[in-house]
């Protein structure tokens, strides 16, 4: 016995004898002398439904876990900031990032600046959004916890610098 399968492919129907269709009971036994067609429609494209996802966890203790979404993406977020704050100070005073940590000026500043980030970025995953729902085709959230991720060595970078070299990175 032959299996003929006819597919047309605009609208996903694949078109198979009832008895190669599979556990249909009594009447799906070639042996039987019945012949039978079993239409099975595939959907394709957009009109399919979107899977559904679990809603992201909205508490804090989820969000701030070691393996959660908020620390390395806060962490990151500060570092960028704070790597730019460092460079655009040594630019501008000549101080280097160690005497700024010494110095004790700008630790008003630094405590705010955690405050606000922190609540900033905490707020929308406690409402249940993630970052790589917001994202587009540029800034992503890949690549902004890259930029974090180098933000950090950048920092540790500019203090080993100065350590090695006895002089801030930018020498004014």
């Amino acid at each position: 016995m032959a299996t003929m399968m006819a597919m047309n492919s605009f609208v996903g129907v694949a078109v198979l004898p009832r008895g190669s269709a599979g556990g249909f009971g009594a009447d799906s036994l070639p042996a039987l002398g019945r012949r039978g067609l079993v239409v099975r429609a595939q959907t394709e494209g957009p009109s399919a439904p979107p899977p559904n996802k679990p809603k992201a966890s909205t508490s804090i203790w989820d969000a701030m876990a070691f393996s959660g979404p908020a620390p390395e993406r806060i962490n990151g977020r500060l570092a960028m900031v704070g790597f730019v704050t460092a460079l655009a100070v040594e630019a501008g005073r000549g101080d280097g990032l160690l005497l700024q940590l010494g110095s004790g000026t700008g630790q008003a500043w630094f405590a705010y600046s955690v405050a606000v980030l922190s609540v900033a970025s905490l707020v929308p995953l406690l409402q249940g959004e993630s970052a790589e729902g917001r994202a587009g085709a540029i800034m992503n959230a890949n690549a902004e916890l890259w930029n974090g991720r180098f933000a950090m060595l950048g920092l540790v970078a500019l203090a080993a610098t100065e350590i090695i070299t006895g002089a801030p990175f930018i020498n004014v």
